[in-house]
């Protein structure tokens, strides 16, 4: 063998043509996608055509069905018809799922179907195997037409190809016109179970045909063939002893020097383990690895499907989300193990009382979920449900343990709930847990017209009133700073809840519940003030800091909010106003901007000073900026966290101090979390921030003593030299 020094050259990165006309869809699958291979686009059929005609053409096409304009099918037709193009493997990505649609698409030679909705690890296993299975059919055909050149050549060469035709590890068979077989090779008797004598003279495709594939597919090949001189698919073909197998077959004509057909020569690859290894990706993806019942993937598909049925067909249907009682007691009593297999016994026990047609779920830990299709009444899935809950309640025995638990069942209705999957699923859930409260082992009905979430609403609002009375709140403290000089300029002051049974509660779990109503203007003023409170209390002990409160969107459009401002100074005449910056968000004021700019100006007008806090998140729209007269921008701690590694939010975070500086406005970086953060925004102009990085809120009563102490870091004032 000759000697080749060279170095081998750097595999090729494919090129993968996504066709769809949703813009999710398209961003779903270039971002999974990219990075592996070069992803081009097309949100139509007509573009579509357009890149793949062009050179260098894709390696492999994702291939939307049901487009505007020219559908899936017609791009298919269209490339395969041409012969520079046919090679190209085509999957079809699409929510169709009629047997006839896949079996149409086939025949037009598409490699695959892939349905929506698509999960990332399938797509791309088959996108894998299909740009793998191109690069082999590719170097294959590249092999056929070097071995038929020699067998033209001289007897040296037709050695040699015959060499190689035996050889190979791919089925090769050559055909006559009449598809009579001439010739099999060592590999198409090893895959098929047909020996060369079983073959030869007989026509291989009534041999080996599977009974998969109609008899206009077949009709569609041929027609492909004659046309374009050659044909690549998968195929199911039946081996000798019966078994029917995959294949991925490459079908290839020769012709005489008048251009009449003289041989066709196949070339197949058995798909029989890939084909199990994407089955087995597919059950891991869809089913519980415990219990072997769907997963929440496979839940959410299926109940999609069901709920579209039911929409088309105007049919009913049930949810109920069912968690088990007592089961953490059996895991903690008698371990995983055990309570590993009680599950796997329920699991069964409930699956049998459910129909065909229906779907168990487990979504997680004793959770479960049924898909009860097709009720006419609202009365009939009682039934189902008291079977469900008696299956649970039944006694188990696990390794000569006798155990018992039940189950609280939630139940919500199709068509009467009008909500989508997921609104269908959190509604049973709710139910689910009111059925837990009213004592366990009993299922409870969504009602629609009277929301159990509403009740816990209208609790949660008087929860948070009592303890707004009870003086359960407090505020906690984040200092700001100027990084370079170290100077402690003040903190923000930020409300906790001391509730009595849930100890320290963040502002995430409370305010949501009174944003847009009137409590949270209540809350608003007590935060007010309690932070001038608190600033009174300092100064008198000589310390001014400013603090800074959040001020809410209906407390800051309340007609007497400056009034109410201007009596809650006035109890205070040892604090500076200037002292106090009010935070509000930049959305706050879209409502009525120009009511939001007359009350800022009129508080202004009392010493106060405003920031606009989170800017960068909301519309940051120039006019805005210019209309509302606060002094300092707030850059959201979301841009400042990750602008290390997002060049993004780095750009956000210089354009945001850009417009401060051009707006003679002060700006304050939230969200500075480590030194290299600080590092980063002084060079920019940014000397002002808070954050876990220089301090976590605190106590007021800690505050003195940590403004004493406090140190910038030396990389700081190096970083403002």
């Amino acid at each position: 063998m000759p000697h080749n020094d060279a170095t081998p050259a750097t595999p090729r990165k494919h090129t993968v043509l996504v066709v769809d006309d949703a813009p999710e869809n398209i961003d779903q699958l270039c971002a999974l996608l990219e990075g592996r291979y070069h992803v081009k686009v097309a949100t139509n059929g007509e573009r579509a055509l357009q890149i793949v005609m062009a050179d260098p053409p894709p390696d492999l096409i994702l291939l939307d069905v049901v487009m505007p304009g020219m559908s899936g099918f017609d791009v298919c037709r269209q490339i395969k018809a041409h012969s520079q193009r046919t090679h190209i493997p085509i999957l079809f990505v699409t929510s169709l799922e009629q047997w006839d649609d896949e079996a149409f698409g086939l025949s037009l030679g598409a490699a695959d179907y892939i349905i929506k909705p698509f999960r990332p690890p399938i797509v791309l296993a088959r996108v894998q195997t299909h740009l793998a299975l191109f690069d082999q059919t590719q170097e294959l055909e590249r092999k056929v037409q070097e071995r038929t050149a020699a067998l033209r050549a001289n007897e040296e060469r037709l050695r040699l190809a015959a060499s190689v035709f035996t050889n190979a590890k791919e089925g090769i068979f050559i055909v006559d016109r009449d598809n009579h077989a001439l010739e099999v090779n060592d590999a198409f008797t090893r895959i098929t179970g047909y020996s060369r004598e079983d073959t030869l003279g007989l026509d291989l495709a009534s041999l080996m045909r599977s009974g998969r594939h109609s008899e206009e597919f077949f009709e569609r090949r041929r027609q492909i063939l004659l046309e374009t001189g050659s044909w690549t698919g998968e195929v199911w073909s039946l081996r000798k002893s019966g078994e029917i197998h995959p294949d991925l077959l490459t079908l290839s004509v020769l012709r005489d020097a008048e251009g009449r057909i003289e041989n066709v020569i196949g070339l197949f690859t058995d798909l029989t383990e890939s084909k199990a290894h994407e089955s087995q990706l597919e059950h891991i993806a869809h089913y519980d690895t415990l219990t072997g019942l769907p997963n929440r993937v496979l839940l959410g598909d299926r109940l999609q499907q069901a709920l579209g049925h039911c929409q088309r067909q105007r049919l009913s249907m049930a949810v109920a989300a069912l968690d088990l009682d007592g089961f953490k007691l059996v895991n903690d009593r008698h371990g995983h193990d055990v309570g590993d297999e009680l599950l796997m016994q329920l699991s069964q026990r409930m699956g049998d009382v459910l129909r065909n047609g229906d779907t168990l779920a487990r979504i997680g830990g004793d959770e479960f979920v049924a898909v009860l299709a097709g009720p006419d009444q609202s009365g009939d899935y009682e039934g189902l449900i008291a079977h469900l809950l008696q299956a649970a309640a039944g006694a188990v025995t696990v390794k000569g343990i006798a155990l018992q638990v039940s189950a609280s069942i939630g139940v919500t209705l199709y068509p009467q709930d009008q909500v989508d999957v997921d609104g269908l699923l959190r509604h049973a859930d709710q139910a689910m847990y009111l059925a837990k409260q009213a004592g366990k082992n009993r299922y409870h009905l969504f009602d629609i017209a009277q929301d159990a979430a509403v009740t816990t609403q209208r609790q949660s609002l008087e929860h948070i009133r009592q303890g707004l009375a009870a003086r359960e709140f407090v505020l906690y403290y984040q200092p700001k700073v100027n990084m370079t000089t170290g100077e402690v300029l003040g903190a923000e002051a930020l409300i906790r809840w001391q509730h009595p049974e849930r100890g320290l509660l963040p502002p995430g779990l409370f305010l949501p519940v009174i944003e847009d109503h009137p409590l949270s203007v209540d809350v608003g003023e007590w935060v007010i003030a309690t932070a001038l409170a608190q600033m009174a209390q300092w100064r008198a002990q000589g310390m001014d800091w400013s603090v800074s409160v959040n001020i809410g969107a209906r407390q800051l459009q309340q007609e007497n909010f400056a009034s109410r401002l201007a009596d809650l100074l006035a109890r205070y005449p040892n604090v500076n106003p200037a002292r106090l910056e009010l935070e509000i968000l930049e959305t706050s004021a879209l409502e009525d901007i120009a009511w939001v700019s007359q009350v800022m100006s009129t508080c202004q007008a009392l010493g106060v000073r405003f920031a606009l806090d989170d800017f960068g998140t909301g519309y940051s729209s120039l006019t805005y900026l210019k209309r509302l007269p606060a002094e300092m921008l707030k850059i959201d701690q979301s841009f400042v966290r990750d602008m290390l590694t997002d060049r993004d939010d780095l750009s956000i975070v210089q354009t945001v101090i850009g417009l401060a500086a051009a707006f003679h406005r002060k700006v304050i970086a939230e969200g500075v979390e480590t030194v290299a953060h600080g590092a980063a925004l002084i060079p920019m102009g940014c000397e002002l921030a808070q954050g876990y990085g220089i301090a976590r809120p605190m106590p007021a009563h800690d505050f003195p003593a940590w403004a004493a102490s406090w140190r910038p870091d030396p990389s700081w004032t190096v970083a403002s030299a």
